[in-house]
């Protein structure tokens, strides 16, 4: 009865650490998958796609090989011809202090919790309906939305747009955040 469990376990553990390797693809995975791509280049095309570099004129097929599958497909017009914009994401996250943790005032804003009736006691001291508190603590606090965990920010790297099959223009993008 075990043996049939671990078996099965066994292949679908096999089954998902493939899926996640085919996933990772790098400019020689998919040069030595797609060799009668890689074949069909020129010299000079065929050194650039090996170091990760496209250039104005190269093909569809061969910005794939260098840069791999769009995250972005954006069909467009240019000058009367249609054009096709891929678009490459990474991600990054955003410098300390936006947003993150305890809001804009960082650390140190606050020294905790609690509220009396008799009178100040340190902290913030309000009165509301004939009651005097002390609030303790930034009033904006949310433990679920500040947390210790940076966003994680999409942001665009690099950005190719073809035109008739060709590469017309490309740029590379810096980060928003340095």
């Amino acid at each position: 009865m075990t043996r049939p469990f671990f078996f099965r376990t066994l292949t679908f553990g096999i089954a998902a650490s493939a899926l996640v390797l085919a996933s990772c693809s790098t400019t020689e995975t998919r040069i030595s998958g797609h060799p009668e791509i890689y074949q069909t280049l020129s010299p000079k095309d065929q050194a650039l796609v090996s170091q990760g570099q496209i250039r104005t004129g190269m093909s569809q097929n061969a910005v794939w090989l260098a840069w791999g599958s769009p995250d972005r497909k954006i069909v467009g017009n240019m000058r009367g011809r249609p054009t096709e914009t891929w678009i490459y994401v990474n991600y990054t996250t955003a410098p300390y202090g936006y947003g993150y943790p305890y809001g804009p005032y960082r650390y140190g804003y606050g020294y905790g919790f609690g509220f009396t009736s008799v009178g100040f006691v340190g902290g913030h001291h309000h009165h509301h309906g004939g009651r005097s508190f002390v609030f303790f603590g930034d009033p904006f606090f949310d433990p679920f939305y500040y947390s210790y965990i940076p966003p994680s920010i999409p942001y665009p790297t690099k950005t190719v747009t073809f035109g008739n099959g060709r590469v017309g223009s490309f740029q590379y993008l810096v980060p928003p955040y340095r």
